[in-house]
């Protein structure tokens, strides 16, 4: 019986990734383009990533790759970093998600196919023993009714999961360890609301640690019942924030798989985020553990 360290559940798709010298243009303007990298995109692809960079075992399931050019060179780049794509077969006559990122001088910009995957209900339905032969679950909420699903079944299983970027009353939070909500999700659903009390919700909504990232303003986190904490990101020299959050998200679920409390788990998932951001594209350069280790010694020396 063939185990893994990380169960990966999410999006998937095929990426072209641009970097823009300077800042976007405005409408009708132009800007230079210094390179051009094919990549992963999807919030559990890129996540799995790291993860596997950091030298977990990850099987990552979720939707259907396309039988063409774009399918095939995501498979295999997936395979280049050891993550089990079996559940991830190329389906002849689909045309899997196609996204294409313009990074700019600290900014992104995405377009992309995403929103016509959910009319197409293009995904896998996740199956139990690879639930429940991880150690923990790194989910991805987007297709709800199959995340519900790995939820429960890991939270039956006292399986740890961590997930990002839903809603506080959404039932997923009762069977999730962890959910790292972003600024930018919390501006496009509660901008009306102050953080705090946003914040109080998610506590009352789970059993688990609740995060919130403000980009390079302090990283907010504690468990129902707790005092807010606060951690500063890691300063550093943007070249690419593609994968910045799903590198903090991964480094988060490394720290569940490692047993780590919940200070040494985010410090270390700032850090994992921050090196990611420093080479482009930053996914793809994502560093190894010793690297993270050496990178948080040298900025508390």
């Amino acid at each position: 019986m063939k185990f893994h360290d990380v169960y990966s559940y999410g999006m998937v798709s095929s990426s072209t990734l641009y970097s823009i010298r300077e800042a976007f243009p405005a409408s009708e303007g132009y800007a230079e383009i210094d390179d051009v990298s094919h990549m992963t995109g999807g919030e559990a692809a890129n996540s799995s990533i790291v993860l596997s960079r950091l030298g977990a075992q990850v099987k990552l399931d979720g939707n259907w790759l396309g039988a063409d050019d774009s399918g095939r060179r995501t498979k295999a780049l997936l395979a280049d970093y050891q993550i089990d794509t079996s559940r991830l077969p190329l389906k002849d006559g689909y045309t899997g998600v196609q996204e294409v990122v313009f990074a700019a001088k600290g900014t992104r910009t995405i377009f992309g196919t995403y929103g016509q995957l959910l009319e197409d209900t293009a995904w896998n339905t996740p199956h139990e023993s690879d639930i429940t032969r991880a150690k923990v679950i790194c989910l991805d909420p987007f297709f709800a009714q199959p995340a519900s699903l790995v939820a429960e079944i890991a939270s039956n299983a006292n399986i740890p999961v961590v997930t990002v970027d839903c809603r506080h009353d959404d039932p997923l939070l009762e069977n999730v360890s962890c959910v790292v909500i972003a600024e930018s999700y919390l501006r496009e659903n509660y901008k009306k609301r102050e953080p705090e009390d946003v914040f109080r919700e998610y506590q009352a909504a789970t059993g688990g640690l609740v995060i919130f990232t403000f980009g390079d303003a302090p990283i907010w986190y504690a468990r129902p019942g707790e005092t807010i904490k606060y951690l500063q990101p890691y300063p550093v020299e943007p070249v690419d924030t593609t994968g910045g959050g799903d590198s903090f998200r991964a480094g988060i679920v490394y720290g569940y798989l490692k047993g780590w409390n919940d200070d040494k788990t985010i410090d270390f998932a700032a850090a994992l985020a921050a090196l990611t951001c420093t080479t482009f594209p930053g996914v793809l350069n994502a560093p190894t553990y010793d690297e993270v280790v050496d990178f948080i010694g040298a900025g508390k020396s």
